[in-house]
């Protein structure tokens, strides 16, 4: 019994999509042939792949003892591609990178078109996310994270540390109760996250500050955003995207003031992908650039210096090896 690389292709985004849907937009075939050439493997095995259901296609004990071998195939596959092209120098094919909506909306952008600028071959997506992306499904072939994973065939790198202060609207400030210290912050309408939708404990930057009640919430950092530039309500902001609303302000500074970290997660078996690990390279780069970049205008506006949003300012925050975890 010799399956071909074809029929393991189809297994495997049947895996990952959980549906024959999402694995036809994967493959770009229809759905009902996806399920077609799965029954076509079932028969050829002779055994059951998956359990079938109006969920969706879970995996059987037998698929996925199937499941590492055919990821083995695609890895030794994508391995002889890049044998055989050898190494240009310029980047091509399709990445797509995963992220929360913070990065994915106020640093990923720039950074990816530079990329792209001088690799015309390359396709980038990003895929924005308010969860953490699953790259064991292969939804992306790398991912931003905000806490470092622990599980998992996975390589973590460090990229940088990054700011959040709280932030209002002039025209809020100058129609509220003013802010003088933290005590005061219970007199005005917050902004933030659904308290029970956040998905990883560095994003609960309210509760540290005794702040139970947000009256305006949502999953998504670009809704939040627009809240406060509207004037609606205070919330907390990441520095590296108050150069894109100029009527926000910082409020409070030296009293809240929080630090993070991203972290750029891959799937262990891409390191030996030249390809990847030139991209991984030039992201890392970009992103820390970019970064020190827009932190550097806040820190001048604050203390009245002139640096502005298109200008160089500063250098890479972080600077980490690579790591198994």
């Amino acid at each position: 019994m010799a399956e071909s690389w074809d029929d393991l292709r189809i297994f495997l985004a049947v895996s990952r999509g959980e549906t024959l849907s999402a694995a036809g937009r994967t493959l770009r075939m229809d759905p009902a042939t996806v399920g077609r050439r799965v029954a076509r493997l079932e028969q050829d095995m002779g055994l059951p792949l998956f359990v079938k259901s109006p969920h969706g296609y879970a995996l059987t004990e037998g698929g996925a003892r199937l499941v590492p071998h055919a990821e083995a195939a695609e890895q030794a596959l994508s391995l002889a591609s890049e044998a055989v092209r050898g190494r240009s120098e310029g980047l091509s094919g399709q990445i797509r990178i995963g992220a929360p909506d913070g990065c994915a909306n106020f640093l990923l952008p720039q950074v990816c078109a530079e990329i792209a600028a001088q690799n015309p071959e390359l396709e980038v997506q990003i895929l924005a996310l308010p969860r953490v992306v699953n790259l064991s499904r292969r939804e992306a072939d790398m991912a931003i994270a905000v806490s470092a994973p622990t599980a998992g065939r996975l390589v973590v790198q460090k990229i940088a540390d990054y700011r959040l202060h709280l932030a209002a609207s002039e025209a809020y400030l100058a129609r509220n109760v003013p802010l003088n210290g933290v005590g005061d912050l219970r007199g005005h309408r917050m902004v933030g996250y659904i308290p029970d939708m956040i998905f990883d404990k560095e994003l609960d930057y309210l509760d540290a500050l005794g702040l139970r009640r947000v009256a305006l919430a949502s999953n998504s950092v670009s809704v939040q955003f627009q809240w406060l530039r509207q004037g609606a309500g205070l919330g907390i902001v990441h520095d590296f995207a108050l150069p894109s609303a100029p009527g926000l302000r910082p409020v409070l500074r030296d009293a809240v003031s929080l630090t993070r970290s991203f972290y750029l997660v891959r799937h262990e078996d891409d390191r030996r992908l030249d390809r990847m690990n030139r991209f991984a390279a030039a992201l890392l780069e970009g992103l820390r650039r970019e970064l020190a970049r827009l932190e550097a205008v806040v820190d001048a506006a604050a203390t009245g210096g002139a640096v502005r949003a298109g200008s160089q300012g500063g250098g890479p925050r972080q600077n980490a090896g690579l790591s198994d975890t």
